[in-house]
């Protein structure tokens, strides 16, 4: 399998011994054509004893979206292992790096699909499986929860520049839901995504269907040319396998592994987001902040790196009430308290115990602020009121927790 990064040739994937795989960059090639921060360019191969590289790993879909798509081809191909789903999903990807069959050419061609179909009111509720159909192979993206790519550039010309006229890669993150496991879950994202945005975090431009059966979110990986910014998460910088990615710390795993990587001047700023992130995520009772939910976005492989704009951020508690974080504060998953948080703050972000303060008083500002959207939304949306109004219990519990004074 070819693997192309920038829409250049990098190099050779393949599998390797009874399970593992290996790749080999194609000799001569510029260090700015590396697959990752952590794989620079050299002349001996990355070989891995069980599936892929971190790295390569990272787009595989999973769940809802992976069945169908296992179910759609296994048959063809005889086996359904990851290689053969990353051959299915890999013109079509999160970040900068594609993959091809070895004889093939790199064409990206992601089906046009209305955004604004999607966010208008529908009953039938035929739309999920038409778009888990029709865009599943090129829906290189990870989550347990169904999430496609589409392409709809001119929505995007609304909110950016409007990409080059060649340009056929998807535009659009589209998120769906089991309504029957986890209800309104859409909307439980929506507004935890606008405690984020009043928090002065980076959240791409989002915005929640009027059935509330799907979000779309812009993607922010997307430059307005067409061609698109490196994408690492914190699985892949922690060199773990997905299934590792609820292994870990915020201290080491996320906030010291970030400052390796990121390298630029004014790092301090995003140390603060990444820290602003982390206790969002304690206040707002997310227990799904695990390593894969970070990442970092870069122009140049060797250039500068910096925190990726929010995604993913939901209220887990509302469904599931014993729910704790994903990953270990001060060696354990018990929601953090103030002065757990606080102690972060200083230590691992470097601020001033009055800095911390400030930052936690913000957050604590933008959930009350927010808790008035809520309850306008569950007014306008009666169906909301039992999901809503447990979200806002969990969001008062965590708040006073995690961000007030004892």
């Amino acid at each position: 399998m070819k693997v192309w990064t920038d829409g250049a040739e990098a190099g050779l994937l393949d599998r390797f011994e009874n399970r593992g795989s290996t790749f080999l960059y194609l000799p001569g090639g510029p260090p700015a054509r590396a697959v990752s921060v952590t794989m620079p360019m050299r002349l001996p191969s990355w070989d891995v004893r069980f599936g892929l590289p971190p790295i390569f790993e990272m787009n595989l879909p999973e769940g809802v979206l992976r069945e169908r798509l296992r179910l759609a081809f296994a048959k063809a191909t005889g086996t359904f292992d990851e290689f053969d789903l990353l051959g299915i999903v890999g013109r079509s990807q999160v970040g900068r790096i594609r993959y091809t069959g070895d004889k093939e050419q790199l064409h990206e061609d992601v089906p046009f699909q209305s955004v604004d179909e999607i966010l208008a009111q529908r009953r039938d509720g035929g739309l999920f499986r038409y778009l888990l159909d029709k865009f599943a192979p090129s829906s290189g993206i990870s989550g347990v929860q169904p999430k496609i790519l589409v392409r709809d550039d001119r929505a995007l010309g609304r909110t950016t520049s409007r990409v080059s006229e060649s340009h056929r890669g998807a535009t659009h993150i589209v998120k769906f839901w089991e309504q029957n496991e986890y209800p309104q879950l859409a909307a439980n994202e929506y507004f935890c995504l606008k405690v984020a945005e009043k928090c002065r975090l980076e959240v791409p431009p989002f915005r929640l269907a009027e059935d509330a059966l799907a979000l779309v979110i812009d993607r922010f990986d997307l430059r307005p040319d067409g061609t698109y910014r490196g994408f690492e998460d914190f699985c892949v910088l922690n060199a773990r396998r997905t299934d590792e990615k609820y292994r870990g710390s915020y201290e080491t795993s996320i906030m010291r592994r970030f400052a390796q990587f990121a390298n630029y001047s004014n790092v301090g700023e995003d140390l603060e987001r990444l820290f602003t992130l982390i206790a969002v995520n304690c206040a707002l009772r997310n227990g799904d902040a695990h390593l894969k939910n970070f990442g970092i976005v870069y122009d140049d492989v060797e250039g500068e790196a910096r925190l990726a704009p929010v995604y993913d951020l939901v209220t887990t508690t509302a469904y599931l009430p014993k729910d704790s974080m994903a990953l270990t504060l001060n060696g354990t998953t018990k929601w953090a308290t103030t002065r757990e948080l606080q102690r972060l703050g200083e230590t691992r972000m470097g601020g001033s115990p009055a800095r911390v303060r400030e930052i936690l008083e913000r957050i604590d500002a933008a959930i009350v602020a927010t808790t008035e959207e809520v309850r306008a939304y569950i007014k306008e949306h009666p169906s909301f009121a039992g999901i809503g109004n447990r979200m806002l219990q969990q969001w008062e519990q965590g708040a006073a927790l995690s961000l007030r004074a004892a």
